[in-house]
């Protein structure tokens, strides 16, 4: 993210604003300022604010002010606990000096006190601030195939607003327009407080196992029961404590099995007893993680887009943040995950082929046919060599079978069902329709070989089209039926973000948890807690 530029154009843009004229460094805090900070500017060329460059950065926020002091005690105070507040969002104060500052409170005169408490406070003011705005974590770091654009600001306007909210005495204005602005940032953060304050209560008590609690039944652990789903608000808690397993506490679990991707009938078996049992701290964990994901990715919602949610098992199509429609989808299993990553859709195929990709050709095709040739027959697959001539099977060493390309005829039962949606990436990953529709009523549908399966997904066609006049629903069934294989360029590209988050926040702004199914909240934790340098 760019923040400031040199000096010099800084110091012309503010200067033009004519909000620091006037200041000038008469006062041995400011002669302190210039003496330590001018030299860090002699190399200064553009700079590019992130993390690493924060040192640099105070140096040029001074130089903007022409090195004079701005943090008087009652902004000194303000800062201070906007710092602290930081925890409310999943980030650890002391990463931004928080001890080291509260000890440069009530100085008096000194004047070298004074100077380092000027640089102390302003290092921690802008890289809370940047930290605030696109995230603590490099998420490339951590996946090295990340390719979502950082939010950006303009580098001048960064400087302004930084020092304008300062010396309007706005502090907390602008680390609140630093947060994300969807509500969901909010309530994520409100079930942070929530849970940290239950953990400091002693938690929530854990339900003692046993055979499946079945409705109706008549069992010591439901007031235990009771009191575990009150934790979180599903269930208020009344003076009436009956050991029978009323349709009230029933309902509350069946919110909680149906949030929490389990099979919705009620009965506390073992799936859901352990999903209750979850530890306070690994619930924690899990918003801390998705509160850093929603300041990576939450500048790129605008505009029409599609959104897959991977560990939520659904598709959106978004205007302006609000979703026009909704649909399952199946994804990649464990261990051939749908990767996180942005694209654009470009254009259709209606009734496609399909080739098999090589990993599917190596770990699962290349065994079917060494087994039986008639996988290849029962598939409607045929075999092609490098220059698209079809083989016949039996002249093939399946042992050892060279350059050979897989192809399964369009058709009811074509892997990728009536229609693909196609968008360039590294990974052949689209998606598409499927024969496999039974498995959309799994409640945990990791299914496939990476790419995406779409329930519905014709619909989503017809809004991608956004041509009711040649390609209305009544359009496309009439093109499906003629069995034809067509690629259909889209009048305008729609982007298409790949996202990932373990935790949902339902329309009564309750927060609910998912199953972490490729286990990628861990790795956010451990990059959150890591000391900055």
């Amino acid at each position: 993210m760019g923040l400031l530029r040199s000096t010099m154009l800084i110091g012309q843009i503010v200067l033009g604003c004519g909000f620091l004229v006037g200041i000038v460094a008469a006062d041995p805090v400011s002669d302190l300022l210039q003496q330590s900070l001018q030299p860090r500017l002699a190399a200064s060329t553009e700079l590019q604010v992130e993390d690493r460059d924060v040192p640099l950065a105070v140096a040029e926020f001074y130089a903007a002010r022409h090195w004079a002091p701005l943090w008087n005690n009652k902004r000194f105070t303000v800062l201070l606990n906007e710092i602290a507040n930081l925890y409310t969002d999943g980030l650890n104060p002391d990463d931004y000096d928080l001890p080291a500052l509260k000890q440069l409170q009530n100085l008096g005169t000194d004047p070298a006190r004074l100077a380092k408490r000027e640089k102390l406070a302003t290092r921690a003011y802008l890289l809370a601030l940047i930290q605030l705005y696109h995230g603590k974590v490099d998420p490339v770091k951590l996946d090295a195939h990340w390719n979502f654009d950082t939010r950006s600001i303009d580098p001048e306007q960064g400087l302004k607003l930084a020092l304008e909210a300062v010396e309007n005495n706005r502090i907390e204005d602008i680390f609140e327009r630093a947060r994300p602005t969807l509500p969901q940032y909010g309530a994520l953060r409100t079930a942070l407080a929530n849970l940290r304050q239950t953990a400091l209560a002693g938690g929530w008590p854990l339900v003692p196992t046993g055979s499946p609690l079945k409705p109706g039944a008549d069992d010591p652990r439901v007031p235990i029961l009771r009191q575990r789903l009150a934790a979180v608000g599903l269930l208020s808690i009344s003076p009436d404590q009956t050991t029978i397993y009323d349709p009230a506490t029933v309902h509350a679990v069946q919110r909680f099995q149906n949030e929490s991707y389990l099979k919705t009938d009620g009965i506390v078996g073992p799936e859901t007893l352990r999903e209750l049992n979850v530890p306070i701290e690994q619930r924690i964990g899990q918003l801390r993680a998705n509160l850093e994901r929603m300041r990576w990715f939450l500048g790129h919602i605008k505009g029409n887009f599609v959104l897959v949610d991977i560990a939520g098992y659904h598709v959106y199509y978004l205007h302006d943040n609000k979703p026009l429609w909704k649909s399952r989808v199946q994804i990649g299993k464990s261990y051939r995950q749908t990767p996180i990553f942005k694209s654009e859709i470009t254009y259709i195929t209606l009734n496609p082929t399909w080739t098999v990709p090589p990993t599917i050709l190596r770990e699962d095709s290349l065994p079917a046919i060494r087994h039986s040739l008639t996988y290849l027959s029962r598939n409607h697959i045929r075999v092609l060599n490098t220059h698209g001539q079809i083989l016949s099977p039996r002249s093939i060493n399946w042992k050892h079978p060279g350059k050979i390309t897989l192809r399964q005829d369009a058709g009811p039962d074509n892997s990728l069902g009536q229609l693909v949606l196609r968008f360039p990436n590294p990974y052949d990953v689209y998606m598409h329709d499927t024969p496999h529709q039974s498995l959309f009523s799994s409640k945990q549908r990791a299914f496939s070989s990476g790419c995406i399966r779409v329930e519905n997904i014709l619909e989503l066609a017809v809004l991608l089209f956004n041509d009711p006049e040649t390609w209305s629903r009544q359009e496309l069934d009439t093109a499906l039926a003629t069995g034809k294989t067509r690629n259909i360029s889209l009048h305008q590209a729609t982007p298409v973000l790949i996202a990932y988050w373990t935790v949902d926040v339902a329309q009564d702004g309750y927060v609910s948890f998912r199953p972490d199914i490729y286990d990628q909240d861990a790795k956010i934790l451990k990059a959150l807690d890591d000391r900055m340098p």
